[in-house]
């Protein structure tokens, strides 16, 4: 999936003023940039050569030539995909099911773009090795980051999670080599998040951050950068989408650490079902 023109979108408020003038203008005509030339597209938005490259790269592509391939493609798949759905006042219960399905599916296609294997790869490994994998996040995404303790204390990976900010704090100071953080903040700029993202950094542990795709201070901070992306329309303001798209990055993040240690911690995941069970009121039919 190409989604080029999304990744300009997430990038808008974190670009130059000329790299910005150039994103808008492909955003907007998208059908006239992929027939130019480098040189013609910098000359209508009255900008450099450089300018078109830095953007490309920004944008995580070796070149103009890359960025203009993967913009054909995105217009051909754009032309039959179906558009983001809003809830308006007064919409009827199918309405909204259709809206709130249809948008929380294109936040899983769109985190799949921005999603970089390189760096998904580098963090499994960093887990796979770490002896403790604490997740921090604040409100929405600090539910997301006890979903995710939730699932790696299961394979018997020494976590911990809180959304007290001062607990976070002194859990993030106790960090040491070999230790793994991942940082959630879909804005990649809350500042009780920052404030312990700091504190990692003065520690010997790996920093993940999980953000949306841009050149946010969080990513800036982090040794290792995940990107997840939301489908919000303005009704939706519970960052429902965007919760999506963080919890689909920590399903892989589990799934795969869990499949590369599969033989030393089934009997972990055996032992967790089992205790869980007993929870339940009856136990399922044979």
């Amino acid at each position: 999936m190409a989604n080029c023109r999304f990744k300009l979108k997430e990038m808008l408020n974190t670009l130059t003023s000329k790299e910005k003038v150039l994103a808008q203008f492909i955003i907007e005509f998208p059908s006239e940039v992929v027939n130019m030339s480098i040189a013609e597209l910098a000359n209508a938005c009255d900008t450099s050569i450089s300018t078109v490259v830095r953007l490309c790269k920004s944008a995580g592509y070796n070149g103009y030539k890359a960025f203009s391939r993967d913009l054909s493609i995105d217009i051909v798949q754009s032309s039959s995909a179906e558009e983001y759905g809003d809830i308006r006042p007064g919409s009827s219960v199918e309405a909204v099911m259709n809206a709130v399905c249809a948008n929380d599916m294109h936040a899983i296609e769109n985190t799949m773009a921005v999603l970089e294997l390189g760096e998904l790869e580098r963090a499994v490994a960093a887990m796979i090795a770490a002896r403790r994998v604490d997740f921090y996040g604040i409100g929405s995404s600090g539910h997301v980051a006890m979903d995710a303790y939730n699932k790696f204390v299961r394979i018997n990976k020494l976590s911990m999670s809180t959304n007290d900010p001062h607990q976070q704090i002194l859990n993030a100071s106790q960090l040491s080599m070999g230790d793994v953080a991942v940082l959630i903040s879909y804005s990649g700029n809350t500042k009780d998040i920052l404030e312990t993202a700091d504190i990692v950094r003065q520690t010997p542990a790996t920093l993940i951050s999980l953000t949306k795709y841009s050149k946010n201070p969080l990513a800036k901070l982090a040794d290792i950068c995940l990107y997840s992306s939301s489908a919000d329309a303005l009704v939706r303001s519970g960052a429902m989408g965007s919760r999506i798209g963080q919890l689909t990055i920590i399903d892989i993040l589990y799934t795969a650490v869990a499949s590369s240690e599969y033989t030393q911690v089934k009997s972990q995941l055996d032992r967790t079902r089992l205790a869980s069970a007993k929870k339940h009121t009856q136990s399922n039919p044979e």
